[in-house]
Parts: C-alpha cells; sequence; structure tokens
C-alpha cells in the first residue's frame, strides 16, 4: 500500500476524523485512523463506536491496500509540514514509513481487519435539507442541551420531521428552545428521533459550507448524513422526548418589547454580582419600566432601571442571568419580546415579526 498526496488535501479531512476520536481509549485501535485505499480513492474512518466520520478523498498514483495509523500523530505531521508539502505514505511490514522532501517518519500501525465495524440497522427514512438551514436551527438549539443529565434523553437534540415541516427542540430541563423551518421536499413521513449531544456539537462543526445539500437518513436507532465527500454517523438516544406542547396551552401577561442590545447590557452588568452558582437575578416589571436587581453573599448589590414597551399589571420575577443572557443572544432582531406565563411558570423569548425559533426560560426563587 502506497500513495502520494498533497498535504492540503488531507489536512481538512484529517482535522474533521480526529475530533471524534476521543483521547482515552479502551481499545487500542479506536485511537487509530482507517486508511483505505481503493483504485482511485483515499477513504479515511474515524470512531469511538458511537459516532463515526469517514472522509473520501481522490487520489491519482496509489497502490491499493489498507492499514489503521495514530491519529493523532499523523495529524500532527501533516499539520506541522510547510504548505503544499507533498506526502508520500508507504507501508513497510508493520511500519508506515512518511516522507517529504528532508523529512522523514515511521510509525507504527495496527491491521485494519481489527477495526471494529460501526454497527448501523437498515436507514429506512430519508430527506435532503440545506447545510445552512441546518446549521442555523443547530445554532439556535445547541446552547441549551443538558450535558450529563440522569435525564438522558436531554442530552442531546430532538429531531422531529412532519412531511415538509423539521422542528429541532434543546432542553436541559431549565429552558428549552426550539426551531422550525419548512423543507424544500415534502418527505411524506412523520418521526421523532434524538441526536446525542457530543453528535450534535460534532455535527455542526462540520457544517461549514452554507450551501452544500445534505442527505439525512436515519431509523430509530441510527442517522447517517452525507456532506459533500464526508459521510457523519451517529447512534441515536433510545428515549422518547417529553411532550413540551403543554407549555404553549396556557395564559400570558402582555408581551414586553426591550432592545436587545440595551437588555443584553445591562444583564451582563447586573450579572457581575449575583451569586456565583446560582446567577440569580430580579425582574420588577412595572408599565414603562423594568428593574432588574440582585445581591449575593457578600451582601454586594446591582441594579438597572430600563425603558420598556409594556402594558400589564406589575409583576416581580427572577430569573438564571446567564438562561436570558443565551436567549437573547441568539435573536437575530433588534428588539426582543419577552412573554412571561401568567402563574409565572415559564417566560417566551422571541422577536416581534413571525421567526421560526423561540427560547422559554423557567423562573427561579430568590
Amino acid at each position: 500500500m502506497k500513495f502520494i498526496i498533497n498535504r492540503e488535501e488531507i489536512l481538512l479531512p484529517l482535522q474533521q476524523i480526529v475530533s471524534v476520536i476521543e483521547k482515552r481509549q479502551t481499545m487500542p485501535i479506536l485511537s487509530n485512523v482507517l486508511m483505505v485505499i481503493t483504485e482511485d480513492q483515499l477513504i479515511l474512518t474515524g470512531t469511538d463506536l458511537e459516532i463515526q466520520i469517514i472522509a473520501k478523498i481522490s487520489i491519482a498514483t496509489a497502490t491499493p491496500g489498507s492499514i489503521t495509523v495514530p491519529a493523532r500523530k499523523f495529524l500532527d505531521i501533516c499539520r506541522l509540514l510547510p504548505s503544499g508539502a507533498e506526502i508520500k505514505f508507504e507501508l513497510q511490514d508493520d511500519k508506515v514509513k512518511i516522507t517529504s522532501n528532508r523529512s522523514r517518519f515511521s510509525l507504527s500501525c495496527l491491521p485494519a481487519d481489527n477495526y471494529p465495524e460501526f454497527a448501523e440497522s437498515e436507514l429506512e427514512n430519508h430527506l435532503f435539507i440545506n447545510a445552512g438551514k441546518f446549521k442555523k436551527g443547530l445554532d439556535k438549539t445547541i446552547f441549551c442541551m443538558a450535558n450529563q443529565d440522569v435525564r438522558y434523553y436531554l442530552n442531546g437534540l430532538l429531531f422531529n420531521v412532519s412531511n415538509s415541516k423539521l422542528k429541532l427542540v434543546a432542553s436541559d430541563g431549565h429552558r428549552l428552545s426550539i426551531y422550525e423551518d419548512s423543507l424544500d421536499q415534502a418527505t411524506g413521513f412523520e418521526a421523532r428521533i434524538i441526536l446525542p449531544r457530543k453528535g450534535v456539537l460534532e455535527l455542526s462543526r462540520l457544517l461549514d459550507d452554507p450551501e452544500a445539500e445534505l442527505k439525512v437518513e436515519f431509523s430509530s436507532n441510527n442517522i447517517r448524513i452525507s456532506i459533500k465527500n464526508l459521510i457523519f454517523s451517529a447512534k441515536l438516544v433510545d428515549s422518547k422526548y417529553p411532550d413540551f406542547g403543554k407549555v404553549f396551552q396556557q395564559d400570558f401577561f402582555n408581551q414586553i418589547h426591550i432592545q436587545k442590545q440595551i437588555l443584553k447590557e445591562a444583564l451582563t452588568r447586573v450579572a457581575i454580582l449575583s451569586n456565583e452558582k446560582f446567577k440569580g437575578v430580579t425582574f420588577d416589571i412595572t408599565p414603562d419600566s423594568m428593574k432588574i436587581s440582585t445581591h449575593n453573599p457578600e451582601h454586594d448589590e446591582a441594579e438597572e432601571e430600563l425603558a420598556i414597551e409594556y402594558t400589564g399589571e406589575p409583576l416581580t420575577i427572577a430569573f438564571n442571568a446567564q438562561y436570558l443572557l443565551d436567549a437573547v443572544s441568539n435573536l437575530d432582531s433588534e428588539l426582543a419580546v419577552l412573554t412571561i406565563a401568567s402563574n409565572a411558570s415559564s417566560c417566551f423569548i422571541d422577536e416581534p415579526n413571525d421567526c421560526g425559533y423561540k427560547f422559554i426560560v423557567m423562573p427561579m426563587r430568590l
């Protein structure tokens, strides 16, 4: 097995693959990247058995074969070679020889036959979606996912397809984000699956070309997404996402309209003196004004008063400042609209014009 490749052709696919490979592995071979050469293609594969990325690179002069090499070492070698360098790769016995100009490296490798196969069930559903649209949906929801929650269905993202409608939902139990959009082609099916947290983060990194078209295939256990010359696969979270529809079926106070930037800056300043652990801030809302205040165990206090558009009865409610900041920062318009439930169980944050996403933050007791 041998081939010659330009550094620029192999570097990006290798970086994309290495990101899924865990540093500490129970099986040594999982620290390696699988390299297979067919007649005119170099196929690179990396996996942690939950997520897998395959990259295909066209190649001109090559001798077919397959081997696995230490992923991070191989990446570092390619990364530190000069720009535009030509890399010669050759398998000799149980070692891989890598040469480029005056640089020579010899890497120990493991046979490709021992590389574990990524188990995938029959993928019965498929749809096409624009990468820019999907990336926007991920960006608007990803920050609400839970991390290592015992309710493991929250450690991921709900991917809900209903014929020609796509809905992405993420929640950590204290806040929730919903993103809805239309698909260009009707799918003719309804499905709800939960993508795992690590897979969602990797996927978001891979979607770097907003013009690309993605082919999404999935079953109840697996998802596979084809992105140009990459194939991303992941095992799904085996659980049912809770029904969040009830949160919309309640009475609300009148909407509060406020300039996004002014609210963001005020929250950031007040949060400096909030309790470091809980980040709680109190909102005292009256017609035309909103007072944001906080205090901490060291008896420090902060207060800001903002002008708002609101007609309704006065109310007092407290929130985690960071949760509000995350939501407000993800709005695209200059104006933020806050709608508080009349039983003070939740606050909706969205835009004045009908946009495809909204954020919900639960209040806290201070």
